[in-house]
């Protein structure tokens, strides 16, 4: 006997799932890469290199990356903003 109703498609299966899955999380990074930090600030990646070299910016070695985490970035940002105000003000 053959059925006279259509079959569902597993396309429609896969809407339906898509449908009642949770919503996205957007994932915020844990470190950056120099690239990315110099992306971030507006320098090029030898500038962000140079800022290392010099203390400036904390950073980490994994393996043979140097990984920089954002409240470094941050607190770099806050020294040249304070820098930026001493110069200012005198």
């Amino acid at each position: 006997m053959v059925s006279s109703q259509p079959r569902k498609c597993s396309s429609h299966r896969r809407e339906l799932s898509t449908m009642t899955a949770t919503p996205e999380i957007p994932l915020v990074p844990k470190w950056y890469t120099v690239a990315q930090v110099a992306e971030l600030l507006g320098y090029g990646e030898s500038k962000v290199r140079m800022l290392i070299i010099a203390g400036d910016l904390r950073s980490l070695k994994d393996g043979r990356s140097r990984r920089i985490l954002p409240e470094w970035v941050d607190a770099y940002v806050a020294m040249r903003a304070a820098q930026a105000e001493e110069c200012w003000y005198s």
